[in-house]
């Protein structure tokens, strides 16, 4: 019983483009160095105050400060795991993978762009989807000329793939 309680659970991959580690690596270092400490200070200053059962700033700086901890620890777990990929260093160019940006045209004749990147730092208002979402798990593999067949909730839909590039 002892040897199941020390097992990990399986974590998935996490991959991630050097800009997206970036982006994490910067947050992380910006709540333990400014964020944290500053959170801490607001709250010894509110405990100083007296009362705590009643003290509004008090109470709202210790939720704070156990948001900004929560995020900590989701980032560092996050970080741990994380497999970078450099788009730049992708030698089937022809091909979608990790970090392509790829533009292709849906079934009704938009064309549009979308980047593959890490779950972490996905934004489909930025075009950047993840590599686990139904368009990405469509496009991977495939070259310009493809035309692929995506799952949506509407059904099955073709794309068409006009461009695969690296930047």
């Amino acid at each position: 019983m002892a040897e199941d309680a020390k097992k990990k659970a399986p974590t998935e991959t996490n991959y991630i483009t050097p800009a997206g580690f970036r982006r994490l690596a910067e947050e992380l270092t910006f709540l333990r160095t400014k964020k944290r400490p500053e959170v801490v200070g607001a709250l010894s200053d509110a405990a100083a105050e007296g009362d705590r059962s009643e003290n509004a700033e008090y109470i709202y700086r210790k939720r704070q400060l156990r948001e900004v901890d929560r995020r900590l620890r989701f980032l560092s777990k996050r970080i741990d795991v994380i497999q970078i990929v450099d788009p730049s260093a992708q030698r089937r160019r022809d091909r979608v993978f990790f970090g392509a940006t790829v533009t292709y045209v849906d079934g009704k004749d938009r064309e549009m762009t979308v980047s593959i990147v890490g779950v972490d730092e996905a934004d489909t208002e930025a075009g950047l989807v993840s590599w686990i979402s139904p368009i990405a798990k469509a496009l991977l593999r495939a070259e310009e000329g493809d035309v692929v067949k995506m799952r949506t909730p509407g059904g099955i839909e073709e794309i068409e793939i006009v461009k695969v590039e690296y930047v």
